[in-house]
């Protein structure tokens, strides 16, 4: 009976092993350019784990006692944990970004990140960053020295900063903050994904799958350098595409 609950879980979610033969496959490596080994793969998947709990990307243990991982957290080791272009912050920032337009796309739902109404002053800016007076005002000096003086102005002698001076603060400042609501977005997107009748972390009961719209699994990976007969192996549930 518990082969029946693994093979649910492998319809959606990757196992470890699986992971690391498509790592392996793509020439993922560590930073020091190394193979990455069930060790490293378990600390970035507890890293993952503590920056984004709300995304449920880790299975619980079925009968067998193995994690499975969801093929969106697969993305999310590829493209953020395992890359090395980018800082982890942007890296992750970049990533909600890329999944939540790809929902809304999916769902025909337009963007807007409508996170931003109101003007504040430093008292309720350290309130919404969680952050010391002083850091308050070096975030606002960076934000006058890239010339966005007009967002920082005075009310009976209060430095208040306009609401599109909040969101640039957010965005290139506090970018932990940006990213808290990125994957709060998200995670509101991924609900209706699943009333849509989408397959996420809930395969062990029946859900219709839409023909041809097995969203999860589409991830960009650049498979142009990998032979055409591993290329299933790499993509999962036997589709072998790439996003466009």
């Amino acid at each position: 009976m518990y082969r029946d609950s693994e093979q649910a879980l492998e319809s959606i979610f990757v196992s470890y092993n699986k992971i690391l033969k498509r790592f392996k496959l793509l020439g993922v490596t560590t930073k020091y350019g190394k193979e990455i080994t069930h060790e490293d793969l378990r600390k970035a998947v507890n890293v993952m784990l503590k920056k984004h709990p709300t995304c449920r990307w880790r299975s619980e243990k079925v009968k067998s006692r193995k994690y499975f991982i969801l093929d969106e957290g697969y993305v999310w080791l590829l493209q953020v944990y395992f890359q090395k272009e980018k800082s982890l912050i942007d890296a992750d920032v970049d990533f909600f970004k890329d999944r939540i337009k790809q929902y809304e796309e999916l769902l025909k739902i337009e963007h807007e990140e409508n996170w931003w109404n109101e003007d504040m002053d430093i008292k309720q800016l350290c309130k919404y960053f969680n952050r010391k007076d002083i850091t308050i005002r070096k975030a606002i000096k960076e934000m006058c020295d890239n010339g966005l003086e007009g967002y920082k102005f005075l009310i009976n002698n209060k430095v208040v900063i306009s609401k599109k001076g909040v969101e640039w603060i957010c965005k290139n400042v506090f970018k932990q903050k940006y990213l808290e609501l990125l994957e709060k977005y998200k995670m509101e997107l991924t609900e209706l994904y699943i009333k849509a009748g989408y397959p996420y972390d809930r395969c062990l009961r029946s859900v219709p799958v839409l023909h041809g719209q097995w969203f999860l699994s589409l991830y960009p990976v650049d498979l142009s350098a990998v032979p055409l007969m591993l290329q299933r192996n790499i993509c999962g549930h036997g589709h072998g595409r790439t996003q466009r």
